[in-house]
């Protein structure tokens, strides 16, 4: 059985909270056991079914999202005109960071054939990508993606990107030029 302060706390940090917040610090701020929270969270996101905006769980924390069925009103709203989107090559170096992380700036730029400075650097401005260590065999220093991509995508993991396998056509082979190139 839920309680109804409960939510409405909720609620109210949930609508100042710029990322994810995660059960467990709802349940300190409240000083609420963490099951309560959780039956609650889950009664506020059943709640919103019919409504412009979602609760979801995303990124490790709960926080809301507006309807997909809005998002063209949404954009058109925060963008005010302005294209801030990301460029193809912005979003080719993005998948290769996404789906072969952690990579080098260097590896990245092999695998897509051309020089990839620019776009990192806009990427990590961005927060999209952020360094997650140095290389030991080159000193390279190597990209991850943020959580910061992962709320933008919507995702709980990197476990929830699609599966590449259907769209490739030979894996192992890829792999034996990539390894080539950087030996």
């Amino acid at each position: 059985m839920s309680n109804p302060e409960v939510e409405r706390s909720i609620e109210a940090i949930l609508m100042v909270v710029d990322e994810p917040v995660s059960e467990l610090i709802l349940a300190q701020v409240l000083e609420k056991p963490v099951e309560e929270i959780e039956s609650a969270l889950l009664a506020l996101e059943a709640s919103y079914d019919e409504r412009g905006f979602a609760l979801k769980k995303i990124s490790g924390g709960w926080r809301f999202y507006s309807d997909p069925q809005y998002s063209a009103v949404v954009e058109k709203f925060v963008l005010d005109g302005q294209q801030s989107r990301l460029t193809q090559a912005a979003l080719e170096t993005l998948a290769v960071i996404a789906y072969r992380q952690p990579v080098s700036r260097a590896r990245t730029s092999a695998i897509r054939g051309v020089n990839v400075e620019a776009v990192m650097k806009t990427l990590v401005t961005r927060g999209l990508v952020e360094e997650s260590g140095v290389e030991h065999e080159t000193g390279a220093i190597l990209y991850k993606t943020t959580t910061f991509f992962l709320e933008r995508l919507g995702l709980n993991s990197l476990e929830d990107l699609p599966a590449l396998a259907p769209y490739l056509p030979n894996l192992d082979a890829l792999d034996e030029v990539l390894d080539s190139l950087t030996d």
